[in-house]
């Protein structure tokens, strides 16, 4: 060996002794730090917290923790992770307009310091020193009049046999089975609908958030649809008004016939929307396929062409589901589990 190989070896070994480093216990160290890891602890969480749970809630949640919390934490020793950390995550997901998104991370990320500190890798859960609302824009809650889920199959058969016009039997019946607001019921148009492809875009200008929506159209649907073009076809609109056909129904008109059929002061039309998604988060569909299709999260320009068609195939799946349902529910006067399922 030469003999300047064997001098410089000399001078790292005397510089180790001097340091006190062993390569070894660093890379024992090293070798810690991967399996106390978030990541690592993170997925022996998700393999104790899914028993008992839905494929779909699982999946949900998993996507979650791949999309949005393993990015920023995933490679951290869990014991160092510090509440900044957290805040910085959640106000990310925030950023790109998915509130709801970022509260449940939160809520997802206290979940498995919890089950780190019960297994002995940390000693504290710096989730649980924050909450949602010290780190998130709060939102304006408007509640809105809405029966409960018991009450529904009464509901659903006053409007089968509503006494007014067809039309505005229509109407109610189009709502609960795609519970837009009312706003956007009201000012559809044939030209929006592609029956083909049993589907319904409502532009960008129609819509509360400004960006573009698409409305899968379950079999139920297209079967009111069919019996409205018999009445209102020739019309620009699909509810064209009672005293002019050149404007949309009133915004009052599906009130007004809720509130003749006795559900004044307890439904609304705005109440469909609240009733599908407590129903179909009870029901196990994934949250994010049901946000989406409230078109509940303001979204920036960027994402915003991206993500009024993501997760289509299996939102169309969920809103037949949920027509099953309410058929179910109109026939069987009860709450039925969901016949289709979800992605």
């Amino acid at each position: 060996m030469p003999l300047s190989v064997v001098r410089e070896r000399h001078a790292e070994a005397r510089k180790l002794l001097a340091t006190g480093t062993d390569p070894m216990a660093e890379r024992k160290a090293e070798k810690a730090a991967a399996e106390n890891s978030f990541q690592s602890v993170a997925a022996s969480w998700m393999e104790h917290w899914r028993q008992g749970k839905s494929p779909r809630h699982v999946d949900s949640v998993q996507r979650r923790m791949e999309a949005d919390i393993l990015p920023c934490l995933g490679a951290r020793p869990v014991a160092n992770i510090e509440a900044p950390e957290l805040v910085a995550m959640t106000r990310a997901i925030e950023r790109r307009g998915a509130r709801d998104i970022a509260k449940r991370a939160l809520e997802t990320t206290g979940q498995v310091f919890r089950y780190a500190i019960a297994h002995g890798y940390t000693k504290r859960n710096p989730a649980a020193e924050i909450r949602p609302s010290d780190i998130l824009s709060s939102t304006r809650k408007v509640n809105y009049a809405r029966v409960d889920a018991r009450e529904l199959p009464e509901l659903l058969r006053a409007i089968e046999v509503y006494q007014g016009t067809h039309v505005t039997r229509l109407a109610m019946k189009l709502m609960a089975l795609t519970f837009v607001r009312t706003s956007e019921l009201i000012g559809a148009k044939w030209a929006e609908f592609d029956l083909e492809a049993r589907r319904w875009d409502i532009p960008v200008e129609r819509m509360k958030m400004r960006t573009p929506h698409i409305v899968p159209l379950a079999k139920q649907a297209l079967d009111v649809l069919d019996t409205l073009q018999t009445l209102t076809g020739k019309s620009e609109w699909l509810f064209p008004g009672d005293r002019s056909a050149k404007k949309p129904m009133s915004n009052n008109t599906i009130l007004k016939a809720l509130e003749r059929m006795g559900y004044k002061g307890r439904m609304t039309g705005h109440g469909f929307r609240g009733l599908a998604s407590t129903i179909l988060h009870e029901q196990g569909q994934p949250h994010e396929h049901i946000e989406l299709q409230l078109a509940h999260a303001p979204r920036n320009a960027v994402s915003a062409a991206y993500n009024h068609a993501l997760y289509l195939e299996p939102r169309a799946r969920m809103m037949q589901a949920w027509a099953d349902f309410l058929e179910q529910t109109q026939r069987g006067g009860k709450v039925l589990a969901f016949r289709g399922t979800a992605a």
